[in-house]
């Protein structure tokens, strides 16, 4: 079955001239699919029935479908999908008081990373996703949210996986998000935990898309333990890369900071970390940790977040307190995809030991 997403719209041309249909059919086809975001092929009523049957036939509108979803108390739903080879990623849609509507989607199958204390670098790496894969994620909550006279308004690339790892399908999932979603360059921000060629390389790219870099230690020592890419791409490297990066985009970026109860939280490493930023043009976000069964860290304490942002502030960095969503619902990446394939391990054995019994 042929993806319509993953067509480009000369390639939907072609395929149509391939079964003997003229190819302005492609055009129509185009604006249902991005333009009225329709859910079904018979909702394209300006096709002749035979060329809807063949659609129906011989291709799907996406390639992913809901194995699990939970909505949160304030809103956050979250959605495990099975990809066509039966892989499982996570997207999770975000809503905010000040009517943004925010997408997290994923990159990768896993993660190749290991960051110890996220869920999905604890499961290890299964296989890059193809570029509409990573955009479809997008573009189902945008058809959601539509249906609902609601809007999509930003997305992030912090789910599952690296995006500098799967870059070509990552950057033309992001053309894709402002070309076809008409998502805003500045609505969408690519989050890296620090693979330093590739943010070079992003800095060329010409785009007004933010980066964020995944810090979470303002050491080599520290960061070495929590981020294993720290061993090929220390500090000095990343962070000099991140100033180039800035001088070479005009833009700002931001730095991730996952808080650990007296880990990553405590004053030497708030100082160690305003003397590494001090001058760059940056914003820390601040983010207590979202606890996984893997790791045994806990998320920091109100008073010592409030005493890491004021020491910050003394080397002029600013930072804040990202708002954690979705908690109730495991919405940290990987959370759910974990929880799934327990239950589902959990079920086999059940299974196998009721038919030992018997």
């Amino acid at each position: 079955m042929i993806d319509l997403y993953s067509l480009t719209l000369e390639q939907l041309a072609d395929l149509l001239q391939s079964w003997s249909e003229p190819r302005f059919r492609a055009k129509q086809i185009w604006a249902w699919l991005y333009d009225k975001r329709v859910t079904s092929l018979d909702a394209m009523s300006n096709l002749p029935k035979s060329l809807r049957n063949r659609l129906q036939a011989e291709t799907t509108l996406g390639s992913l479908t809901i194995e699990a979803e939970q909505t949160s108390e304030d809103g956050t739903v979250k959605r495990l999908y099975r990809l066509a080879d039966g892989q499982l990623i996570e997207s999770v849609l975000m809503e905010y008081d000040d009517e943004r509507r925010t997408a997290c989607i994923s990159t990768q199958a896993g993660c190749a990373m290991g960051c110890v204390f996220c869920a999905t670098g604890q499961m290890g790496f299964s296989r890059h996703l193809t570029s509409a894969e990573i955009f479809e994620q997008a573009l189902f909550f945008a058809r959601d949210l539509e249906a609902r006279g609601d809007r999509l308004s930003n997305v992030v690339f912090m789910g599952m996986g690296e995006p500098f790892h799967n870059y070509d399908a990552s950057l033309d999932a992001v053309r894709r998000l402002m070309n076809d979603l008409g998502i805003g360059a500045r609505h969408i921000t690519v989050s890296t935990v620090g693979l330093v060629p590739m943010i070079r390389r992003f800095a060329e790219e010409g785009l007004q898309v933010k980066l964020a870099v995944s810090l979470h230690a303002a050491t080599d020592a520290e960061r070495d333990a929590l981020l294993p890419v720290n061993r090929r791409y220390p500090l000095s490297d990343l962070i000099q890369a991140c100033r180039d990066y800035v001088e070479t985009s005009g833009r700002r970026m931001t730095f991730e900071w996952t808080l650990i109860q007296g880990e990553n939280d405590t004053p030497e490493q708030a100082h160690a970390l305003g003397g590494l930023l001090k001058g760059l043009k940056c914003h820390v976000n601040v983010i207590p940790l979202n606890p996984t069964g893997g790791y045994h860290g806990g998320p920091s304490a109100s008073g010592r977040i409030e005493a890491f942002i004021a020491i910050l502030g003394e080397y002029n960095v600013p930072a804040t307190v990202r708002i954690r969503r979705g908690i109730d619902i495991a919405a940290g990446c990987g959370q759910l995809k974990s929880d799934v394939i327990k239950r589902q391990k959990i079920k086999v054995l059940a299974t196998e030991s009721t038919e030992d019994a018997e």
